[in-house]
């Protein structure tokens, strides 16, 4: 895959995750408008979170980790890959299928696990009884996620990274015709989430149909290729489990403070724009185009693919990243701050939004590495790194809460992040060039920094201006937007002028995707 069609593939996938988190602010805007962040709102975050750490630990964690390279390395070597994807989806299926019903069964104790602190009040039975409901969410969204690594593996990102657009399609029409129904809003909600997840596998399925792939419906097999799938795919899974270990240790910290679990998720949807929108779309396109340049020794394309990977990234992450810090109120009290949200709601989630914004560049570069290890199946690296990273957020969560209340599971959460990073740097030594970032990605990352921090300072003041308007209900929308156009043609516009990167390459890029 060259630079530009590596470029274009980000594009697609990173155009797509755009399009689902700004529904994704759709959706949660409106629940916040109809919940606040009381106990239906956080028995809602806790149960659509299950689904979603078991759909990281499965999918994502653990088969896309060890399925795509081992998929990838058979396409490119002219061996039975649908096959293979075949035996991983119903070994994948059964497994999901047991874990499900187990679940649904000790649901109250997988509630305490996640929120002890909930023990006691309203939402802890409906956390239960959300739990229950949205659970089978995972079978579908699991099988969907193996689809999408075959799609992924084919060079095909547009259907798998617009399926998770349904989600919030379909939850926010199920909101909507609830409120005008006069229904329960909440309950509405919980039930939308299972059928998006069919909604979800159907269309990555109908794509991987059309792109060539066929899926043999069979009856779960131990073979060669199974035990070699499961021997790579156990150490990722257990670095899926170490990572939501980190996400439990912090919502077990925030169970303990009022309203805090409501204002972390908050906050994290936030800041998972830009990260969704860049850092996964790399790590999505990425691992297949490292994977097949291994099988095929090509060193210095795969040196080329990351070096570009890693340029495109920071050149979109680091200016995010300090808009957070710089604007994190203004950004959180116009897209959250209405019906039974208030003003110290919008407070307290933009402070978590300023401490996550630190960590942003972390979690991104984590992207760009970990394809490496991945790529040479190498699993169990990455697994003892995120045990590092893992007891360092519990410390200092821990430790931190009883001088800072629930900000420090945001403090751990990005604290954490850089720690992985830099185990992540040392563990990438032993590979040699291929490892190494170019001359181009030297040249330029301090220049994107600058273009970056001179962003911030146009921000500063912009907002400094703005700030009366920022209030105003019938322009709040209008002052926010201009407010992002300065940020974004301040940082364009000073990037462009010291070479920090050509405006040229991006709209090749656009082209393309």
């Amino acid at each position: 895959m060259k630079p530009i069609r590596l470029l274009s593939g980000f594009v697609t996938v990173g155009m797509w995750t755009l399009a689902s988190r700004v529904l994704g602010f759709v959706r949660d805007a409106m629940i916040l408008a109809y919940l606040g962040t009381g106990p239906a709102y956080e028995a809602y975050v806790v149960a659509f979170r299950l689904p979603n750490m078991f759909r990281r630990f499965f999918a994502e964690g653990a088969f896309n980790m060890a399925f795509i390279p081992q998929y990838s390395k058979r396409l490119e070597g002219g061996e039975d890959a649908d096959d293979f994807a075949s035996q991983a989806f119903a070994g994948l299926a059964s497994v999901l299928i047991a874990l499900t019903l187990l679940a649904m069964a000790v649901m109250p104790w997988m509630i305490y696990a996640l929120a002890s602190g909930f023990a006691g009040q309203a939402q802890f039975e409906l956390s239960v009884e959300f739990g229950r409901i949205t659970f089978p969410y995972v079978l579908f969204i699991s099988l969907a996620a193996l689809l999408s690594g075959v799609l992924n593996a084919l060079g095909r990102f547009a259907a798998a990274a617009a399926a998770p657009v349904l989600l919030n399609i379909v939850l926010v029409s199920a909101m909507t015709l609830a409120a005008l129904a006069g229904g329960d809003v909440a309950r509405a909600l919980i039930w939308a989430i299972p059928l998006a997840g069919m909604a979800q596998l159907a269309l990555v399925w109908a794509a991987a149909k059309r792109a060539g792939f066929h899926l043999r419906l069979q009856r779960p097999r131990w073979t060669p290729a199974m035990r070699r799938l499961v021997r790579v795919a156990i150490p990722a899974a257990l670095a899926g489990g170490v990572m939501q270990v980190n996400l439990l240790v912090g919502q077990q910290v925030a169970s303990y403070f009022d309203r805090a679990v409501g204002w972390l998720y908050a906050a994290d949807r936030l800041y998972q724009l830009p990260l969704g929108v860049v850092g996964i779309a790399v790590g999505v396109v990425l691992l297949p185009d490292l994977s097949r340049r291994l099988k095929a020794n090509d060193t210095a394309g795969s040196r080329e693919a990351l070096s570009r990977a890693a340029e495109i990234s920071l050149s979109l992450t680091i200016p995010s990243a300090v808009a957070l810090i710089v604007i994190p109120l203004p950004l959180v009290s116009v897209l959250f701050e209405r019906g039974a949200t208030t003003s110290d709601d919008s407070a307290a989630i933009a402070t978590a939004v300023a401490i996550y914004g630190l960590g942003l560049p972390a979690f991104v570069v984590q992207k760009i590495l970990q394809p490496l290890f991945f790529a040479r199946e190498n699993t169990r690296t990455p697994f003892y790194y995120a045990v590092a990273a893992m007891i360092a957020n519990a410390a200092i969560a821990i430790g931190l809460a009883p001088l800072v209340g629930w900000l420090a599971s945001a403090i751990a959460t990005t604290m954490a992040g850089w720690v992985m990073v830099g185990l992540l740097i040392r563990g990438t030594r032993p590979f040699g060039e291929i490892a190494r970032f170019d001359a181009r990605f030297h040249a330029r990352i301090w220049r994107i920094i600058a273009a970056a921090l001179g962003m911030g300072v146009v921000l500063w003041a912009a907002m400094a201006l703005l700030t009366p308007f920022l209030g105003m209900d019938g322009l709040r929308y209008l002052a926010l937007l201009v407010l992002i156009l300065a940020g974004i043609i301040s940082y364009f516009g000073i990037g462009q002028l010291i070479g920090a990167f050509r405006l040229s390459e991006f709209k090749r890029a656009l082209r393309r995707g």
